[in-house]
């Protein structure tokens, strides 16, 4: 297994009886050659003490938000910036709660907000409270963000009730850890992925655009950098935080988009064109806004440059993966874009259904290649870009690694 050499872990504890595994836990990291900080809750300290951590790991335990011994009072910036992974073990049914609502009442929540680095929770919570379908919704909402949730386990409890809701063990959860800093799938593979929408200006204040939202692409864009990829982003107009540790070239127009993505597509292995590319552009750019006076206009458009068809004929093309948003015939116009864009895949998605597609954090794809199809189920958009990813690297790695 992985070692953890160089690795700093931030192991959050929360109230439950479940904290004394965490004891074990943090030496078990220790032991792997991790370096590990712990910052405990208010409840935590009630079943464990501070100083039992202490002596594991060598450094000092966090609890207090503003600590006057502390560097700027900022220990939750600094603790955030300093993770390369934060661990809640155990994570309660109250933090879990809280973490969902984004709420910041503690050093430990606050943390969670301000960190750019991953975070995995270790559920610990009597059966009851696990199976409650509160207790449900918060794990699938934290879960749909990305974070990862190991567990829970199933069994005697604490309580003497039997049923889900133990924390997993420490050695299970090291097994998790590990396996999250193995190397990526795509490691040393160099991927461009553009998203969103693109604005087609008809005048300074007007534009034609799209109501793509881009969190397919940008659910994309992290799926690739936690897979490893080195990663460029080419977005337009969205109202999205790009994901820490890519590459972003930022646009507005078609033609924007084009340029940015011709300009460095030379040095990418795989191109992922999930942006909805407005296939046209107003003729004549009014130098100043249209007066309301004429009970018609009429706008003279443009073809714009097809960008998916443009680096799919690149003499040395990259692995090309398209979509194709669709209101009927699916399948049909999937194949079609395939066949004459010479695409090495498609992925294709009904846009007519309210329930996924355009403006919602669910979708389901079909994806298509030459000689094969795969359906992806409709789920988070967070999940469908790990699946999908999967899919592109099993392609790719077919034809580039034999």
């Amino acid at each position: 297994m992985t070692d953890l050499h160089n690795k700093k872990i931030l192991l959050g504890i929360s109230g439950g009886i479940a904290a004394y595994k965490a004891a074990e836990f943090s030496r078990l990291l220790i032991k792997q050659g991790a370096t590990v900080r712990v910052v405990m809750t208010a409840a935590a300290q009630e079943f464990i003490r501070p100083l039992t951590f202490q002596a594991l790991t060598g450094n000092r335990v966090y609890s207090e938000l503003f600590e006057a011994d502390a560097q700027n009072a900022m220990d939750h910036i600094d603790l955030a910036r300093w993770a390369d992974l934060l661990v809640i073990a155990p994570a309660s049914a109250n933090t879990i709660a809280k973490l969902a609502d984004g709420y910041a009442d503690n050093l430990l929540l606050t943390i969670a907000l301000a960190t750019q680095s991953r975070i995995a929770l270790a559920p610990a919570m009597n059966q009851q409270m696990y199976q409650n379908p509160a207790s449900a919704d918060n794990l699938a909402r934290l879960r749909d963000r990305g974070i990862q949730l190991w567990g829970p386990d199933e069994g005697l409890q604490a309580c003497g009730e039997t049923g889900p809701g133990r924390m997993l063990e420490p050695a299970v959860l090291l097994s998790h850890v590990q396996r999250l800093f193995q190397p990526g799938r795509l490691t040393g593979c160099r991927i461009m992925i553009t998203a969103g929408p693109t604005r087609e200006a008809i005048d300074p204040v007007r534009y034609i655009s799209n109501r793509s939202s881009g969190k397919m692409g940008y659910a994309l864009a992290q799926a690739a950098l936690d897979a490893g990829a080195a990663v460029t982003l080419v977005t337009g107009p969205v109202c999205l935080q790009p994901p820490a540790g890519l590459r972003v070239l930022k646009c507005q127009s078609a033609e924007e988009m084009y340029q940015q993505v011709m300009s460095t597509i030379g040095e990418q292995d795989i191109f992922i064109a999930s942006a909805a590319v407005a296939d046209y552009r107003v003729d004549t750019i009014a130098s100043e806004k249209i007066k309301k006076s004429a009970p018609q206009m009429q706008l003279t458009l443009t073809k714009n440059k097809d960008i998916l068809a443009a680096v799919a004929a690149l003499e040395r093309k990259p692995f090309c993966v398209g979509f194709a948003a669709e209101t009927s015939d699916l399948e049909q116009y999937a194949l079609s874009k395939l066949e004459k864009k010479k695409l090495d895949m498609v992925a294709a998605n009904r846009v007519d259904d309210p329930q996924s597609g355009f403006d919602v954090d669910i979708n389901a794809l079909t994806v298509f290649w030459t000689d094969g199809s795969q359906q992806l189920p409709r789920q988070s958009k967070t999940q469908l870009a790990i699946a999908l990813l999967e899919l592109i690297a099993q392609r790719y790695q077919r034809i580039h690694q034999p």
